[in-house]
């Protein structure tokens, strides 16, 4: 492959942040091998940032470690460099080793948020899950407008069956990305797992509002808006099983229960429906799953 080939499929990874890490290596090591660094300019540096990653994913610390030692020559103090560094460490080197370099880094200057979150990474990975989730909390006082970190933290407190915690957590994501239905998804079905129900058909039924905002009476539902109606229907099918089911959060029941059940047995099926043979076998246990009174009815919205 041609250097300038490789230079483009490289920038269009990193534009798409992909993690082709072995195609990334192999293309790279061109670079890398012809001397060429040097004639990239500006972009020389974000190459050797790729580059360097790749490497460590796939254990070619020879290569990650020649990027490294350009770009600490580069950028002798670059707290960037540092953390670049730091996952080259733990690559190799036992958690505590890696903790201790973090340590290092923090008291130097406490307020590199990625060297926090690395830290974090490691305590999950070692299975400190309950320190993991203290100094997460203690990182999202200080930079409250990192999404990817409430999720995190949504996600660490269900792995601990901690769903009110959870859902306190998503709260604030949503607070910070309200209309990304993927997050009320997230919201809606760990409510759903907690078993407030009332609270997770609202936030599922929302769900659908976001995702079919710009859709059409006639769409058929794709992506997030599928899993939401199918998330609603879940839900009218313990709530018309047990009307009184209780709602740690006072959530108040739809009105017209059973208008949204039969809405939401269409709206799933019509997906199905649209799937072709493709989804013949998804379609055969979705309709097994309805039962004998959803299929009668619903039946005539699929498209042969």
């Amino acid at each position: 492959m041609s250097l300038s080939s490789a230079l483009e499929t490289l920038a269009n990874y990193r534009a798409h942040n992909s993690r082709a890490s072995q195609e990334i290596v192999e293309k790279g090591k061109t670079i890398l091998d012809s001397n060429a660094v040097s004639k990239l300019g500006d972009e020389a540096w974000a190459f050797l940032e790729q580059l360097a990653l790749a490497a460590v994913d796939i254990a070619n610390y020879d290569v990650a470690d020649e990027c490294l030692r350009q770009l600490v020559a580069k950028f002798p103090e670059s707290p960037r460099v540092d953390v670049l560094a730091g996952i080259r460490m733990e690559a190799t080197e036992r958690p505590e080793v890696a903790l201790k370099y973090y340590d290092d880094l923090l008291e130097a200057d406490s307020s590199n948020a990625a060297v926090y979150k690395r830290r974090i990474s490691i305590l999950v990975r070692t299975g400190k899950i309950e320190q993991a989730v203290t100094e997460l909390t203690e990182y999202l006082d200080t930079f409250y407008s990192d999404l990817e970190g409430w999720v995190e933290l949504a996600e660490l407190y269900s792995s601990c069956n901690q769903y009110t915690s959870a859902l306190q957590a998503l709260s604030h994501v949503l607070l910070l990305a309200p209309q990304n239905p993927f997050y009320v998804l997230q919201f809606a079905e760990t409510a759903y797992t907690a078993d407030d129900i009332p609270l997770a058909i609202k936030m599922f039924m929302l769900a659908v509002d976001i995702a079919d905002r710009h859709a059409s009476e006639e769409s058929i539902p794709t992506g997030a808006s599928v899993r939401a109606w199918y998330g609603v229907k879940l839900c009218c099918r313990v709530l018309l099983e047990r009307p009184s089911s209780p709602s740690a959060s006072d959530t108040p029941l739809p009105k017209k229960l059973n208008l949204i059940d039969e809405l939401a047995t269409e709206r799933v099926l019509t997906a199905y429906s649209a799937a072709g043979e493709a989804g013949s076998a998804g379609r055969e246990l979705v309709l097994s799953w309805m039962g004998p009174s959803d299929r009668s009815g619903a039946s005539v919205h699929f498209v042969h």
